[in-house]
């Protein structure tokens, strides 16, 4: 025996034979994806080149997907010389020289992650992060990690739109 208990919040007896599952009879067909999206690799001579097997950043319709950037001189390749201060301004801007060869800017991005050598430079990195992105702010996660590539102190990843959509290449 069922018995049906209603109020306000539960569907009347009458209308309960709708939530019963039914065969389906209908089935929407969905619209093949005719055309695959294409990826692009986004490189540029003006950020420092990958230290692995792995590209600057990708292209993917209008979001850009950009690699760690780690505070090397893009002419040397060397880590640049200082503390946490100059390495937060350096990666900043190789990242920033990533972001416009793949047709974005820092105030199109969505998302970062820092990773920080030790979480005792948040605040400078706070101070250095908000006066690069002035009145933008993007989703961040700041994560300690026990070592970055190169021993370096300041890393930074991010997604980011690209100002003009779709390209077909970079």
């Amino acid at each position: 025996m069922l018995r049906v208990y209603t109020s306000k919040l539960l569907p009347s007896p009458k209308n309960f034979a709708r939530l019963v599952p039914r065969p389906l009879t209908h089935v929407h067909q969905s619209t093949p994806i005719r055309k695959m999206a294409t990826l692009n690799v986004v490189s540029t001579t003006n950020a420092p080149a990958a230290v692995g097997p792995y590209s600057q950043a990708i292209r993917l319709g209008d979001l850009l997907f950009c690699s760690g950037s780690i505070p090397l001189n893009p002419a040397t390749g060397e880590v640049v010389s200082g503390g946490i201060e100059e390495q937060t301004e350096q990666a900043l801007k190789n990242m920033k020289a990533v972001l416009e060869e793949g047709g974005s800017e820092l105030g199109k991005v969505v998302k970062t992650t820092v990773f920080l050598k030790s979480m005792n430079d948040f605040a400078v990195v706070n101070g250095i992060y908000a006066r690069v992105f002035g009145a933008h702010k993007p989703a961040r996660s700041c994560v300690e990690v026990s070592r970055l590539p190169k021993d370096v102190l300041f890393e930074i990843e991010c997604i980011a739109r690209c100002v003009g959509g779709s390209q077909s290449t970079l």
